[in-house]
Formats: C-alpha cells, structure tokens, sequence
C-alpha cells in the first residue's frame, strides 16, 4: 500500500455504528492519524446540519464534504462550495418518489423539509443528524432550495427499483444513488464523494495516490475511484467489498479504527 497522507472517511455505516455511536476506538485511531501527520476528514450523505457533532472529537480542521459531497463547508459548517438540484429535476424527482408511495424528504442547506411526521423512518433520522424536521404540507416553494432529496422505505427492493427508474430519468442532469439500503438520494449533477476528494487533496496539494478512502456503500464507489487506496466495511455489498483495495471488519467490531491501523503501519 501506498504512503498516505490523507484519509477521507464516510459516516454511516463506517465511522459510526448502527446505533450511530462513535467509538473510543474511532476516536483514538483518528488522534493517532493527526499525530503521525495524516490528514483526515469526512464526506457524507448527510445534510450539513447532521455533521457538526463530529466536528469537535475528531479534531477536524480540514473541510468538509455533506450532501455526498455537493456541499463543502468549514469545520464551523459554513458553505464554501454549494450547488443545488435543478428546480425542474427537483420536482420530477418528488413526484417519481410519490407515485412509488416513498417517504419523501428534501434538505435544504439548513432545514430538513417533509409533509409526513410519522415516516417509518423519521426519528431514526432526528437520532441520527441530531436535528428535527420542519413540517410542511408542499414542497413547490422549496424547489429551488433543494441541496438533497430522499426517498425513504424499508422495502428495499422497491427503492432499488426507484434507484433505477430514477437514474434513468434524471440522467446527467442528478445524480441519484442508495446511501443506505432503506435511502435513495437525489443530489445535485456533476458532484458526489470522489469530486469532493479530489478537491480536498488538490486543496492539500496531496497527490490522489496518496488518498485513503473508507466507506461501505453504492455512494462511496466514486471515491474508492478516485482514491490510490480504499477500504470497504466488512458490512459493505459484496459489489462495494469487490470495488475497494482493502477489506476491513465491520462497523460493529471498529472496522474503521482497523483500517487506520493499517494505515498508520506505514508511518
């Protein structure tokens, strides 16, 4: 494996565990990657409202990637580079959404916006961003204020099915990809987690052969792209495991905190 010199992680699924704990051992394996000189920082599907709380226990410096990336904000989490969903795609990707029966929400820079409180899968996303939904009863006025749109359901073929479908009709204008198996997300064209790592190692004039990537799903097959190295989660697809350089354990036995370690052999 290559020297690296910086390390951009995911968040669900990776940094965290299912019950969106941050372990000591993440924690520490962090610590010792600022120690040996290694850069380190976080890009996610989450909105940037949901990626503060890290912030300050992992000693982030470095900016940060919300939205898969679309979005790049300061470690005080204000925008440096933001783009939006094109009003037109923003709708057609609503209604697609609502003709498959999906929970539908839209992000907006700083608010989360949904017309159904009692979602299947609303508070396990007030306990995961740590941040409560603004209830509205249409999502025309907000359109053109869309950083990300999700479809959530526990049928997960079903969202599969709308992966595909939606895919197929945004084309080039979105980009639409699962970031968990139960979340389809619609964010804006011509960005996800692999242009967000190269624009991180171009700001720290880190050569992309020097870039560890560590992730788990479909959203962070860009980035392992992109990357000179990459780590799947041993809870990732087979497809996503087949995809990265290096296979690591789980998120629920500190996968991330082995991977670093692997890292940091090299120091």
């Amino acid at each position: 494996m290559t020297r690296i010199a910086l390390v951009v992680s995911d968040v669900d699924g990776t940094l965290l565990t299912k019950d969106k704990i941050l372990t000591d051992g993440a924690r520490a394996a962090v610590r010792k990657l600022h120690e040996a000189g290694i850069g380190f920082t976080i890009v996610s599907s989450r909105p940037t409202i949901g990626m503060g709380f890290l912030v300050t226990p992992l000693a982030i410096t470095q900016p940060i990637g919300a939205f898969n990336g679309s979005s790049i904000v300061d470690p005080e989490l204000r925008p440096l580079e933001q783009h939006v969903i094109p009003p037109a795609v923003a709708k057609r990707s609503v209604d697609l959404l609502r003709d498959h029966g999906v929970d539908i929400w839209l992000f907006t820079n700083d608010r989360w916006l949904t017309r159904n409180p009692e979602g299947e899968y609303t508070a396990h996303e007030q306990h995961t961003i740590k941040h409560d939904p603004t209830i509205i009863s249409d999502f025309t006025p907000y359109l053109d204020q869309a950083c990300k749109i999700v479809g959530a359901s526990p049928d997960a073929a079903l969202l599969q099915r709308c992966e595909k479908e939606m895919q197929q009709m945004v084309g080039n204008q979105a980009t639409a990809v699962r970031s968990q198996t139960y979340y389809l997300d619609v964010t804006p064209p011509g960005h996800d987690k692999g242009t967000f790592v190269e624009a991180i190692a171009k700001r720290l004039g880190v050569p992309l052969e020097n870039v560890a990537t560590i992730g788990d799903m479909q959203n962070d097959l860009p980035m392992f792209a992109r990357s000179g190295t990459s780590f799947a989660m041993g809870n990732a697809s087979d497809d996503v495991k087949a995809r990265a350089t290096h296979v690591t354990e789980s998120n629920e036995h500190d996968g991330f905190a082995r991977a670093m370690d692997r890292v940091l052999q090299l120091r």
